[in-house]
């Protein structure tokens, strides 16, 4: 297989699927992973149903070094989602690796446009359908409790991920995730980690940071990272006109969807 195809390939499956310093983790009481899972579905599907649209802002960078040389591009590009399904992308600047643009990260645009639609959202949503979860314990995030999950798919898929999630413990919304893919896209690719962070905007919680690394078999090595911000936020109950919620990038410690897809 052809380097830039293995790089392509990786690149999907880092933004399919999604690290600050830790703490110890305390035990949780009078709570059990069933009753979180169900509440973080429940949750979930309420803010879906509330969110009309949005707009935002991001930036895309990724670097790659190895036995295929030094491959590197940096993309802003505007994006506005209208429910249910809909996402538009508009690439505002792009420099850099040509390639890289047009064949990672416009086909990570495609994927996420794909990823919207309803039936595949029930494939890779963060459910008991696709997963098994284990309750690790609870911790402080961003200064908020969250409950720490063992996440496990039930299913092989580069479209799934194994690791640990954080669930607001307030919220039950997905708020941080450290995972790899549950089934590399190539077997050129040794490991992949993915850092995915998501915070409180309004009254949902969107993606701010994705940070994507990968090791290949022949000795390269790859790092994806997508910040988000400049979110504007159309509840169901608020006029056409968008009011802006939040600007800029988010600090790491000050911090992210449905994975973004």
């Amino acid at each position: 297989m052809k380097p830039g195809r293995t790089l392509l390939l990786w690149a999907i499956a880092c933004h399919a699927v999604v690290s600050a310093g830790q703490t110890d983790l305390q035990p949780v009481e009078n709570v059990s992973v069933k009753q979180i899972v169900t509440r973080l579905e429940e949750n979930n599907l309420k803010r879906r149903q509330a969110l009309q649209g949005y707009s935002s802002q991001r930036e895309y960078h990724l670097l790659y070094t190895g036995f295929a040389g030094r491959h590197e591009a940096d993309m802003v590009v505007s994006v506005k989602y209208e429910a249910p399904a809909s996402k538009d992308f508009t690439v505002v600047s792009e420099s850099g690796s040509h390639w890289i643009a047009n064949r990672v990260f416009k086909r990570l645009m495609e994927t996420e446009r794909e990823a919207a639609d309803e039936k595949n959202q029930e494939r890779t949503a963060l459910s008991e359908d696709n997963y098994d979860f284990e309750l690790l314990g609870e911790e402080q995030l961003d200064g908020r409790p969250a409950y720490v999950l063992k996440a496990e798919p039930k299913t092989s898929s580069k479209l799934l991920y194994r690791g640990k999630i954080w669930v607001d413990a307030e919220d039950f919304a997905l708020a941080k995730i450290e995972a790899e893919p549950a089934k590399q896209p190539s077997f050129l690719i040794s490991k992949t980690i993915v850092h995915h962070r998501y915070h409180k905007i309004a009254d949902f919680w969107l993606p701010v940071e994705n940070l994507s690394t990968t090791d290949v078999r022949l000795g390269g090595h790859a790092t994806l990272s997508i910040h988000y911000g400049d979110y504007k936020v159309v509840a169901q109950s608020q006029a056409t006109q968008p009011p802006p919620v939040a600007g800029g990038h988010m600090p790491l410690d000050g911090i992210i969807g449905d994975l973004v897809k």
